[in-house]
């Protein structure tokens, strides 16, 4: 099978992953009842077969597929479908996306003006250091994890120990949620603009340009999600189909 027939490129063309065209493609086939809910997909072996990628890509795939809510794993049985449409509030780690989002705006907000006041020179250092390496970062794995590593210096650089336990609470979720909106979404550099603009912010002891930042930030955050989830389009019966309906 050729992956490239389901790569959809969306309003802006732009180059998938190998796991992003897998993902489309079984989802596309839940969608399109091809794997009806409750039935079984094929074993790992045979998707890899059938797809011609490797184990490791397929397995980010299916993750990703239960991240939306489409299927679910039972060990020692298989993955079976449970839904034919993405849910709208899926789940990374522990936590819902709308309970993250929430919490986020009512803390990282804030917390980006405060760090904007509060900061010290070797925030900055930490910070601007950081960001270098992002935006000189290929690897998804590595970005997201300095990706937590930024917010985490976000919050130590307000200077209440609160709000850096908050963020480490949600840590996980948070590069969970990063790792997913990375592959599917393309966010990479867009993220790194978004923090750049925030760093200058904290530089210029601007509360109101870094709250304004980090609420662009999270705004963005949550159209992608949302557009990630939504629905694929069906393709629409044709003029001819429906006057011989």
């Amino acid at each position: 099978m050729n992956l490239s027939d389901s790569q959809t490129a969306g309003d802006v063309p732009r180059r998938i992953s190998a796991m992003e065209a897998v993902l489309n493609h079984l989802r596309g086939a839940i969608e399109r009842g091809e794997y009806a809910v409750g039935d079984k997909l094929p074993s790992e072996a045979e998707l890899c077969r059938r797809l011609e990628v490797s184990r490791p890509v397929l397995r980010e795939a299916l993750r990703a597929l239960q991240t939306m809510g489409l299927t679910v794993s039972r060990t020692g049985k298989g993955t079976f479908v449970i839904s034919d449409g993405a849910v709208a509030d899926p789940t990374f780690g522990d936590y819902a996306a709308s309970d993250l989002l929430e919490v986020r705006r009512h803390v990282e907000i804030p917390v980006a003006g405060y760090a904007a006041v509060r900061h010290t020179t070797e925030d900055l250092d930490q910070l601007n250091h950081l960001l270098e390496r992002m935006e000189q970062e290929t690897d998804t794995t590595a970005w997201v994890a300095m990706d937590s590593l930024f917010h985490l210096a976000i919050a130590q650089a307000a200077r209440n120990p609160v709000f850096r336990r908050v963020i480490e609470e949600i840590r996980d979720a948070l590069a969970r949620q990063s790792a997913f909106l990375n592959e599917l979404g393309g966010r990479r550099e867009q993220s790194n603009r978004e923090h750049r603009a925030i760093v200058e912010a904290l530089v210029d002891r601007s509360e109101h340009d870094a709250v304004e930042a980090m609420a662009h930030h999270l705004a963005r955050v949550e159209t992608t999600l949302t557009t990630i989830v939504r629905p694929q389009h069906r393709t629409a019966p044709s003029t001819e189909d429906e006057d011989h309906a």
